[in-house]
């Protein structure tokens, strides 16, 4: 590949990027073009939906409590993955890495009793560990990220089960935290609203900024539209692979460390939903299967659609197994409509380059 396509490529990569987290324009057309505009709308019509078929308690706030501490759970983890997305990759190792967080939070501070932070640290630390192997494995074999994460996923999977065995003699295991670990990770703010929802805004403040405004955001755009030209323009883009693999293998395991605090107890069982609702969250949220465009602000828009039509099935007189029917019609649909709105950002993008000149 020469210069000259490298060039047209990558500006093809910024063009889009542009449209999707600059500030500049505040046309209609412009709005309309931007990836989590279609997230909003599908998030509007699903309200809207369930607001008029759920009565008065999806619209309490019992009822907003309900789906947003499934939002900030999911959301926390749904934000990495759709950074990695937006890079061209894929992590489903999560699914494994949720229950390893909580076993190794639970196995370490309540059943041999060493302090909270020492459990907190191991958990975080084995996220980060894992996402580093994920990233290496990815980089050094060259074989696509999907199947080395699923390589992952059933062996932290194998180790999680085997270790909680051979240490407590049990799947589950209790823990008892702390007033200070309990205050910021596992609490009920007014007895229904989790803590977690706290990070999970910190989180997207944090990666918002990273993505649209950071020199960084401009990179991981850069690598999902096209990698080899991205490192041959001095893109590092190994580095940014492990670092978005340890990443979300941090989430991951901070969302497990979390939920054990919170609900006094770890399984091994538990997380692996959190692989396709995540994936659904994501692209739901504006971020294309095939890298390259999306945007923080998508993702919880996105996160906020599945959590609504996940726990709001439940708010009215519908069969709660047409759940999983309106999921996958919602996936379908926020897939073609990404789509849409991304040749829409392209032509839009092209034309005001044509006008310029």
């Amino acid at each position: 590949m020469n210069n000259k396509t490298q060039g047209s490529s990558l500006g093809q990569v910024s063009s889009a990027s542009q449209v999707s987290s600059s500030g500049h324009g505040f046309s209609l057309g412009a709005l309309l073009r931007r990836p989590e505009t279609g997230s909003f709308l599908g998030l509007v019509a699903v309200f809207v939906f369930f607001a008029i078929f759920g009565g008065k308690n999806f619209a309490s706030i019992t009822g907003a409590a309900s789906w947003l501490n499934v939002a900030a759970s999911l959301g926390i983890v749904a934000i990495p993955i759709g950074l990695l997305m937006i890079a061209g990759e894929l992590d489903i190792s999560i699914g494994s890495l949720v229950p390893a967080g909580s076993m190794t939070t639970a196995i370490i501070s309540g059943h041999f009793h060493a302090p909270i932070l020492v459990g907190i640290g191991a958990a975080l630390a084995l996220g980060a560990v894992v996402g580093l192997i994920n990233g290496i494995l990815v980089l050094r074999t060259a074989v696509p990220s999907f199947i080395v994460t699923m390589g992952t996923l059933f062996a932290m999977a194998g180790l999680t089960l085997g270790f909680s065995v051979i240490l407590t003699g049990t799947t589950s295991v209790p823990l008892v935290a702390g007033p200070e670990a309990k205050w910021l990770l596992g609490r009920f703010i007014g007895g229904i609203f989790q803590v977690t929802i706290f990070w999970w805004i910190a989180a997207a403040i944090v990666f918002g900024f990273i993505l649209h405004y950071s020199h960084w955001g401009n990179w991981i755009l850069a690598m999902g539209g096209d990698k080899v030209s991205a490192r041959n323009a001095g893109i590092p883009t190994e580095r940014m692979t492990v670092l978005l693999f340890m990443c979300s293998g941090v989430s991951a395991t901070f969302v497990g460390m979390s939920q054990a605090i919170l609900y006094n107890s770890a399984q091994v069982s538990a997380g692996q939903s959190y692989i396709f609702n995540s994936i659904v969250a994501v692209v739901v949220g504006g971020v294309l299967l095939t890298g390259g465009y999306g945007s923080v602000v998508g993702i919880v828009l996105g996160t906020l659609t599945f959590a609504i039509v996940n726990q709001g099935i439940y708010y009215t007189a519908f069969d709660a197994n047409w759940a999983s029917l309106i999921i996958g019609v919602l996936l379908l649909v926020a897939v073609l409509m990404n789509t849409r709105f991304r040749k829409l950002a392209l032509t839009y993008t092209s034309s005001k380059g044509r006008a310029k000149k």
